[in-house]
C-alpha cells in the first residue's frame, strides 16, 4: 500500500485541497493519506482562520486518514527549516510518497535544481552571498544564483517550497519520492476557475463578509473566524515597548530588522501597517512577519536551540481506522502523543503557549487545553 503525504495549512481547507486528496486517491488505489499541518500560525506568520481541532475534523471528513501537527518551531519558519521538519516527521510515519501542488516545475526539474544546490554547493553557496552582500534579500539571492548555475528561476512561492521538500528528501537520503500536482489556481490570485480559489482569495472575500461557500465544501463555512494578524497588533505592540531598548531573546534575531521593528512601532496602527513602514527591499514581507510573530510568541533562542530538531514524538490530532491501524504498525518505531498531562516536553510546552496567545482573540469557549484534548476520530 502506497503512504502518501501531504504537507498542508488548509487555512482554510477548500475545494482545491478537495481536489488534491481525490487526485491521490485516483492516482494510487487504496493508498494511506497522511497530512502534516501547520496549526495556530502559518509558514509566512499568518495568523489561521481555523482552529487545529476543526482543521483535524475538516480534514478527516474529507479523505485524509490520518492528520499530525507540525509544531509552531517548524511552521513559522523560512522554507528550508519549514520543509525539514515537515518531511522528518513524514518519514518518522513511514511516508513512501510526498506529493504537493507546483505552479512551474515537475518534480524532476526540482530534483535537477535541488542537485545543483547539492552538489555545486560552494559555488551556489558563494553567489547567494554575493547577492545578499547587494542588499538583495535571501528569496531573490537564491532565484539569482540558481539562474547562474543552471538557467531555471524559482520565484513562485510553492515552487520555492517544493525545491525545499525535494532537497530535503535528496540530502537526508529519505526513501520518499516527490510527486508535483500542478497547481490549478495561483497562489495570490484573485481568479478563480470554476469553484477553486487561493485560500488567501478566500481569506479576503470572507474578512469583507462576502460569500465564500462555493470554494469550500459543504459545512465548513461553521468553522471558519472573521479575524486575521491585525488582531493580535494590541499584544505585540505591548511586547515592543515592553521590551525596551534590549535586544529581542528571539530565535530569528536580526539587529537591524529590530531596530527598524523598533523604530516604527510606536507610529504604527496595526500589524499591517508596521510591516510596510518596516520594509526593506532586503527583507521580505514573510521575513518581518516571522520575526513579529516571534517576538509576539516569545519564540525565544533557546526555544529554537532546542526545538529546531527533527523530533521522535508526534503529535496526532485526528485519524479514521485506517490511520488509525496505521498507528498501530508503527507504534513499536515511533513515539506517538495524542493527549495525556505527563508529557511535558519542550516542544508542546511552547505549542501550549502559542496556543493560549492564539485564543486571546476567539470570541468562543473553544477546548484550548493542549495536554488534555483528544484526537478527531472517525470511525
Amino acid at each position: 500500500m502506497r503512504i502518501v503525504g501531504i504537507i498542508c495549512e488548509y487555512n482554510p481547507f477548500h475545494n482545491g485541497h478537495k481536489y488534491q486528496i481525490d487526485k491521490i486517491k485516483s492516482m494510487y488505489k487504496d493508498c494511506l493519506i497522511i497530512a502534516i499541518c501547520s496549526s495556530c500560525f502559518t509558514q509566512r506568520a499568518d495568523v489561521s482562520i481555523v482552529h487545529k481541532w476543526d482543521k483535524a475534523k475538516i480534514a478527516i471528513d474529507n479523505g485524509i486518514d490520518l492528520f499530525v501537527e507540525l509544531p509552531f518551531a517548524f511552521a513559522t519558519q523560512d522554507a528550508d527549516r519549514f520543509a525539514k521538519g515537515a518531511i522528518g516527521i513524514l518519514n518518522k510515519l513511514k511516508v513512501d510518497t510526498l506529493v504537493f501542488g507546483a505552479e512551474s516545475y515537475t518534480a524532476k526539474d526540482l530534483i535537477d535544481i535541488a542537485n545543483v544546490q547539492l552538489n555545486d554547493k560552494d559555488k551556489y553557496d558563494t553567489l547567494v552571498k554575493k547577492y545578499l552582500s547587494l542588499g538583495e534579500n535571501y528569496p531573490t539571492s537564491m532565484s539569482k544564483a540558481l539562474i547562474d548555475l543552471c538557467g531555471k528561476t524559482v520565484n513562485k512561492p510553492n515552487d520555492l517550497l517544493g525545491l525545499s521538500y525535494v532537497k530535503t528528501i535528496l540530502d537526508n537520503k529519505y526513501d520518499i519520492e516527490p510527486v508535483v500536482i500542478k497547481r490549478i489556481d495561483n497562489y495570490h490570485n484573485d481568479n478563480t476557475i470554476n469553484n477553486i480559489a487561493s485560500a488567501s482569495y478566500i481569506r479576503k472575500l470572507f474578512k469583507e463578509n462576502k460569500d465564500v461557500s462555493i470554494y469550500i465544501p459543504k459545512d465548513t463555512l461553521k468553522y471558519l473566524h472573521n479575524y486575521d494578524i491585525n488582531s493580535f497588533f494590541p499584544y505585540l505592540k505591548y511586547q515592543i515597548i515592553a521590551n525596551g531598548n534590549r535586544a529581542f531573546d528571539i530565535g530569528t534575531y536580526d539587529e537591524d530588522l529590530c531596530i527598524r521593528i523598533r523604530k516604527y512601532i510606536d507610529e504604527s496602527n496595526s500589524w499591517e501597517e508596521l510591516v510596510n513602514k518596516v520594509k526593506t527591499k532586503r527583507y521580505t514581507y514573510n521575513r518581518i512577519n516571522r520575526t513579529l510573530l516571534h517576538i509576539l510568541i516569545g519564540y525565544t533562542c533557546q526555544d529554537f536551540k532546542d526545538s529546531i530538531v527533527v523530533y521522535d514524538d508526534i503529535r496526532v490530532l485526528g485519524f479514521n481506522k485506517k490511520g488509525q491501524k496505521h498507528l498501530h504498525d508503527i507504534k513499536k518505531d515511533v513515539e506517538i502523543f495524542t493527549h495525556n498531562t505527563k508529557y511535558h516536553f519542550h516542544t508542546f510546552d511552547i505549542e501550549k503557549r502559542v496556543t493560549n496567545i492564539y485564543s486571546l482573540v476567539l470570541n468562543n469557549n473553544l477546548d484550548i487545553d493542549e495536554y488534555s484534548h483528544k484526537p478527531i476520530i472517525k470511525n
